[in-house]
């Protein structure tokens, strides 16, 4: 796929993380760039919100249209710009997920609701457009979240700025190309800027919204700028997600689910399991059958249709992986698999990374690695186990794991997590909503409740 690039604007190289190619230029936006779409956007924003839901909702479909009919290609760029495999669940499925969540942002009803009609007064609820919203975008999965910020601000008749990550710019820019192909000119534009550009959509004035997935760094740096004006926030922010393994379950019969839930998109995922807590009872047994699923996953370039895992997207997440598991083995912890890059490939791939017999207070535990090194820790108290999970001044998602439902909701309840799963980690759904716990970030996506918060409330009273 060719990314067009405006004449007036500077570029810069994008290199491909598994082979170090170079894959395209991308523009490098200006602040007065940011503010002449911004510009553009509130020109447009009106009309759309004039249209109402339901012509809104046909125009997102035709966008989900336009987008299986350039899926491929949407693919392959992906790949080669984030390195995430085109197979498994990556590049191909990313794009679907772009697809079902336009499509769930279409369909997801959402009417105005009657408050209080008892033949003397008459109170109604209805939600109206914001305005323009500012879309914030993380390099782990550039296509997909920025679908989930842009659908349901399209939906609620707002209109939508895009500031993608410096590292995956290409990916987004396509992306939007390819759904204002169905949205009136103006309405949704890509600001491809550095850290001055998104500083300026934080605290622009005409921004009445901000959405932000990615470090709680940044995150509280975005809070921090939007307060002058008093801008309405939803964040997604770091976490490091716990799993609990209660000693009742099949070790090999949840093998393959703990390996997805772990490395997903080779371990760059927010809501990735990164520590696994497991009772003393089954230990050995999970750590064995964990290393034969690991073992059998084959990493490598992503355009290898036989590769399910690729390379970290960034030197800069390479070396906080490679300090991690160093960490964990100056510390006598056990290298079940990996923990052994070699220097002489090209690429910033890092073996998948199992390690077991590991101190809780580890920097690999304690520290959102980010990558495909999972610490396995050994329990023997549950009540522990849990107070160990909930640790952390995070709490994006956990899940438990275990044969018996009602202990492991009974566990679920106890742990301090936005979402928890059962027995699988990090499946979301474009119907349940989506949201951290303490610094983990505040503010629902997703459903209704996502639909929501791209809206004021207004009641109209009588």
């Amino acid at each position: 796929m060719t990314v067009t690039t405006p004449s007036t604007a500077t570029t810069r190289e994008i290199f491909d993380p598994a082979t170090g190619e170079v894959v395209g230029n991308a523009p490098v936006h200006t602040v007065a760039d940011l503010d002449r779409a911004v510009e553009a956007a509130r020109a447009a924003q009106p009309a759309w919100e004039a249209l109402g839901h339901e012509a809104r909702s046909k125009a997102l479909h035709r966008a989900a249209d336009l987008i299986e009919e350039n899926a491929e290609s949407l693919a392959d760029l992906l790949s080669r710009e984030q390195g995430k495999p085109l197979n498994g669940p990556n590049a191909r499925f990313e794009v679907g997920g772009c697809v079902a969540w336009l499509r769930a942002a279409a369909d997801t009803p959402l009417g105005s609701e009657t408050l209080v009609d008892d033949g003397e007064s008459h109170a109604e609820l209805t939600y109206r457009a914001l305005g323009v919203v500012g879309a914030i975008g993380p390099w782990n999965w550039p296509m997909m979240i920025t679908i989930w910020q842009v659908a349901p601000a399209l939906r609620m008749g707002n209109a939508v700025v895009v500031k993608p990550s410096e590292y995956t710019p290409l990916s987004v820019i396509a992306l939007i190309g390819v759904i204002n192909g169905a949205l009136p000119e103006g309405l949704v534009s890509v600001i491809s800027g550095d850290r001055e550009v998104g500083a300026r959509l934080a605290s622009h004035p005409a921004i009445a919204k901000v959405m932000f997935t990615g470090s709680t760094a940044t995150g509280k740096a975005i809070i921090r700028s939007s307060a002058d004006t008093v801008k309405r926030l939803t964040l997604e922010l770091g976490g490091n997600d716990a799993g609990i393994v209660l000693p009742d379950v099949d070790p090999k019969a949840i093998a393959e689910g703990l390996f997805w839930g772990a490395f997903i998109n080779t371990g760059q995922t927010c809501a990735a399991l990164k520590r696994l807590y497991v009772h003393e009872d089954i230990y050995d047994d999970v750590c064995a059958a964990l290393t034969e699923v690991a073992a059998a996953m084959p990493m490598g370039v992503g355009r290898d249709e036989n590769n399910v895992l690729g390379p970290l997207q960034n030197k800069q997440q390479f070396d906080i992986v490679n300090r991690l598991v160093e960490a964990a083995k100056e510390a006598g912890a056990r290298v079940l698999l990996g923990g052994n890059p070699q220097p002489d490939q090209p690429g910033y791939f890092y073996p998948t990374t199992l390690v077991a017999d590991i101190d809780n207070d580890n920097p690999l535990v304690a520290e959102e690695q980010f990558g495909p090194a999972l610490p396995i820790i050994r329990y023997r108290d549950l009540d522990e186990a849990v107070a160990q999970a909930n640790a952390l001044d995070v709490g994006l998602g956990a899940s438990v794991w275990s044969a018996d439902p009602a202990k492991a909701r009974e566990v679920a309840t106890r742990l301090q997590a936005g979402t928890v799963w059962i027995n699988k980690h990090g499946g979301v759904d474009p119907r349940v909503p989506f949201g951290g716990a303490k610094q983990s970030g505040y503010g629902l996506e997703f459903g209704v409740e996502g639909l929501k918060a791209l809206g004021y409330p207004q009641v109209i009273s009588g």
